[in-house]
């Protein structure tokens, strides 16, 4: 790998007599890891119907080192089926020290593509309201799709600036989540492009924007809130400095310890302004841990009275048809635990939303809520994100296929499937009870509703 010389006298000066080490990280191969998704599965659990060779990660109890020659837990069906999620080891740590609870508000303000924002959503345990947030259009879709598959029902996905969303979120939020846009200096080993892009310049460019995100996101957390900063470089620019002047604009923040943090290095005074609150925030280096790298703080607002509450707000009425034709389906479809209201429809697409939801009128909306399906006319067609959170229980019919049956492999190809019997109508499709996606029996065949973008290549 070609490392910038820039880059490389930085980290010397930085690192002293640490620098031979963290160079020889270059040497080996990007550590690797994959977090169950306790939404859908238990760990022990996962544990036992998996032949991957994992071990555990000190801090994230949900965490697995795999090892990549050996094992593809990216092209196994329980991934499809959102049972875990690839994401780097060293990266889990952040929603770790966020810690949020079930039944809190809880932003993720640059969400994309999902890694920490499912894994706050599992710790959530699907109680209370997750916002998350992703300026970028393409990133978003990446984002949603992620959401989608780990069977998330409780996030509201937006697009928007944190400025604007500061201006509809004030003091809404019990926690917050601001995993930086940085210059990836951690990404390197996983990443050449990454590496490619990197400039000095390109420092001071992305530490001015973390600066205006965390400076926007601030009004938003309510007296008492926890905001949790981290980043996948190990520039001071954007780590130490930045929280500096952070705290230093803020003075009703303090630093508070990083949950976990005696398996991490301590942040270092020196490369900001020599408080020593910096020492609170942590750095993960890739010579002293398994992972590519981080730097996280925790900030704690400071207690002080409730600012004016937010009103709900409106949204898009459902019309009597519309509701007729969701519950003429749910009637036929399932067998128990209807999803309930609220109800808003955009454009012919029905989402349950949260009652304490604050007005979305004029933001980028991606997702107001929980995404039901579409009503066409007279029929209801509903969505992927829906049937990834149901389980076979909750459905009249499904079609549940063992791992090894290749009828399954011929369902995520997109294929119809035969069938000797079945009754007509939407039917679950699930691999060892868990769900994958819709087909409708009609004719003597399972049309396949797998959708396309997601279809696995013709062996």
């Amino acid at each position: 790998m070609h490392l910038p010389e820039e880059y490389l006298n930085q980290m010397k000066k930085l690192l002293g007599e640490e620098y031979p080490a963290f160079l020889a990280t270059y040497e080996k191969p990007p550590s690797r890891g994959l977090r169950v998704n306790t939404l859908k599965i238990p760990v022990k659990e996962m544990l036992e119907r998996i032949s991957f060779q994992l071990k555990p990660i000190p801090w994230c109890e949900t965490g697995f080192f795999y090892d990549h020659d050996q094992d593809r837990p990216g092209k196994h069906v329980f991934h499809a089926a959102g049972l875990y999620y690839i994401q780097d080891p060293s990266a889990m740590a952040a929603a770790e020290a966020l810690n949020p609870q079930p039944g809190e508000k809880v932003l993720d303000l640059c969400a994309a593509p999902g890694g920490k924002t499912t894994q706050i959503a599992a710790k959530m345990e699907g109680q209370g309201l997750l916002v998350a947030n992703e300026i970028s259009p393409q990133r978003r879709k990446a984002l949603v799709e992620n959401l989608e598959r780990c069977g998330i029902s409780h996030t509201t996905v937006l697009g928007e600036s944190p400025e604007r969303l500061a201006e509809r979120f004030s003091g809404f939020f019990d926690r917050i989540l601001i995993d930086a846009p940085c210059s990836g200096e951690g990404m390197f080993r996983k990443d050449p492009d990454t590496c490619e892009r990197w400039s000095t310049k390109a420092t001071k460019q992305c530490a001015g924007v973390q600066s205006e995100i965390l400076n926007a996101a601030s009004p938003m957390l309510r007296p008492g809130g926890i905001l949790t900063y981290s980043t996948c470089t190990f520039n001071p620019r954007e780590n130490e400095e930045i929280l500096q002047r952070f705290l230093e604009a803020h003075p009703d923040y303090e630093t508070t310890p990083v949950p976990g943090f005696h398996h991490f290095q301590p942040a270092r005074p020196e490369w900001g302004d020599s408080s020593p609150g910096l020492s609170r925030a942590a750095r993960l280096w890739p010579h002293h841990l398994h992972g590519e790298g981080h730097f996280i703080a925790v900030l704690k607002k400071a207690e002080g009275p409730e600012g004016t509450k937010q009103r709900p707000g409106k949204f898009p009425p459902v019309s009597a048809d519309a509701v007729k034709t969701y519950q003429e389906f749910v009637r036929e479809v399932l067998s128990t635990g209807a999803t309930e209201g609220p109800f808003t429809l955009y454009g012919d697409h029905l989402y349950q939303i949260r009652e304490d939801l604050p007005s979305l009128k004029g933001l980028k909306v991606e997702r107001p809520g929980f995404y039901l399906g579409q009503v066409k006319r007279k029929r209801f067609v509903p969505s992927h994100t829906w049937a990834m959170t149901l389980t076979p229980g909750r459905v009249q019919r499904t079609l549940s296929f063992d791992v090894e049956d290749p009828d399954l492999y011929r369902y995520l190809r997109g294929e119809a499937l035969p069938l000797h019997n079945g009754k007509k109508g939407w039917t679950l499709v699930t691999v060892d009870r868990f769900p994958l996606g819709w087909g409708k029996i009609s004719g003597g065949l399972l049309k396949n509703h797998y959708p396309k973008r997601l279809r696995w290549d013709p062996i």
